[in-house]
C-alpha cells in the first residue's frame, strides 16, 4: 500500500481517534465526535479516499508562559486526521532524524536533551547557543513541502500535506516580521509561510524543516557535540574562533530555509558560566531551575491555593516536582511544599 492508502485504512483511523482523544474523552467536541464515532470515522475515511477532505477553522488564543505565543487549536475531526497522517509518516521521518534532535520524539524529550547538554558541557570548554527567530511563523511552505517530499517514499499523501499547510496560511501572519533574502523581489512578501502552534503536524514538520540543517551541522561543519530542541540548538567546542566560523556558516545555511537567528545572543561563551536551556541553568557539575521558572510556578501555586481543591494542588505540585527533580532543587521543593501546606513536620 502507498502512504495514502495506509492513512485511509480503518484501523489507522481508529488508532488516530484513540490518540487524539486521549485524556479528553467525554468532553466537548471529543464527546460529540464519539457519540457517532463509526459514522464520523466512515465519513473521514471516504473524504480521505476521495481526496475531498477540507480542514476546518482554527480557534486561536494566547498563552503567556514561558512567553507570549499564539496557539491555534484545530477542530477535533482535523486532529484525528493529523494523527492518522503522523501515524504513517513518523516512521519514515525517524529513520532520517539525527540522534541529538530531542523535541516531540518518542524516547527523547526535554530531560534527555538536558542530560546530553550537560555531558557535552563536561567535555568541552565553550558553547555556541542559537535560536531561530520567529521560527513557526517563518517556516516557508514551499521549502517544507519539498523537504517532506524528499523524506517520504511516495507522493501519494502530498495532497493532504497541501491541505493542512493551506489551512494554516496566515494564522501567524501577525506574529511575523517580513524578512527579505538574497534574490527576493517585492512579491516575496506573498510567499505562504507559518505553521500553527498547536497542531501535531506542526510539531513534526518543524523537526523535518530543520532536519537538513542538522545533517549540515554534523557532516559539513563536522560538529561532534550538537543538541537541538525545536528551534533552540547548542554547538560545543574547545576553539572559540571555530565556533564563530560555524556561526557564520549557520547563518548562510539557514538563509536557504528562509530562516534567521537571534544574532545578538549567538556568541560562544565558556560552559562554566552556565547554559540557559529548556528552563534550566546547566553547569558542568550541577543544574539549577531558571529563576523566573521558580517565580512563575510560585505565582501559579499561590493562585491554586486560593481557588483549587487540595487534590488539584497536590497533582500540580507533584507534576512540577517531577520536572524540576532533574536539577539541584531540594531546598526549592521544600519551600514549595511548605507553602502548599504539604510538608509534614
Amino acid at each position: 500500500m502507498d502512504i495514502h492508502e495506509q492513512i485511509c485504512n480503518w484501523d489507522n483511523l481508529r488508532l488516530a481517534y484513540q490518540n487524539a482523544s486521549r485524556g479528553k474523552r467525554g468532553r466537548g467536541a471529543t464527546a460529540e465526535f464519539e457519540s457517532l464515532l463509526a459514522d464520523n470515522l466512515l465519513e473521514l475515511e471516504q473524504e480521505l479516499k476521495e481526496q475531498t477532505y477540507q480542514p476546518g477553522a482554527y480557534s486561536n488564543f494566547y498563552i503567556h508562559e514561558p512567553k507570549k505565543r499564539l496557539i491555534s487549536a484545530a477542530p477535533f475531526r482535523d486532529r484525528v486526521v493529523h494523527h492518522a497522517l503522523c501515524n504513517i509518516t513518523v516512521p519514515y521521518f525517524e529513520k532520517m532524524f539525527i540522534a541529538d534532535s530531542y523535541a516531540n520524539r518518542v524516547g527523547k524529550g526535554t530531560h534527555r536533551a538536558i542530560d546530553q547538554c550537560q555531558k557535552f558541557a563536561r567535555r568541552y570548554q565553550y558553547v555556541l547557543q542559537c535560536d531561530v527567530a520567529q521560527f513557526f511563523p517563518s517556516i516557508d511552505h514551499e521549502i517544507l513541502r519539498g523537504t517532506l517530499k524528499a523524506m517520504l517514499p511516495d507522493e501519494s499523501a502530498l495532497w493532504l500535506v497541501d491541505r493542512i499547510l493551506a489551512s494554516g496560511r496566515g494564522v501567524l501572519a501577525g506574529e511575523y516580521d517580513m524578512k527579505y533574502f538574497s534574490g527576493d523581489d517585492l512579491l516575496a512578501v506573498n510567499r505562504p509561510r507559518g505553521l500553527p502552534i498547536g497542531n501535531l503536524t506542526s510539531q513534526l514538520w518543524a523537526n523535518c524543516t530543520l532536519n537538513p540543517f542538522d545533517h549540515f551541522v554534523r557532516r559539513e561543519l563536522g560538529c561532534k557535540a550538537y543538541v537541538r530542541y525545536v528551534d533552540d540548538f547548542l554547538l560545543f567546542g574547545d576553539d572559540q574562533k571555530e565556533l564563530m566560523q560555524w556561526r557564520d556558516a549557520i547563518l548562510k545555511r539557514l538563509e536557504r530555509l528562509r530562516l534567521t537567528l537571534h544574532i545578538g545572543s549567538a556568541h560562544p561563551y565558556p560552559v562554566t558560566e552556565g547554559i540557559p536551556f529548556l528552563g534550566f541553568m546547566i553547569f558542568p557539575d550541577h543544574r539549577r531551575v531558571k529563576q523566573r521558572k521558580g517565580f512563575a510556578y510560585r505565582r501559579k501555586l499561590r493562585h491554586l491555593i486560593q481557588v483549587a481543591e487540595q487534590k488539584t494542588i497536590c497533582a500540580s505540585v507533584q507534576g512540577w516536582m517531577n520536572h524540576v527533580r532533574y536539577a539541584d532543587t531540594f531546598h526549592l521543593c521544600e519551600s514549595m511544599l511548605g507553602e502548599a501546606g504539604l510538608l509534614h513536620p
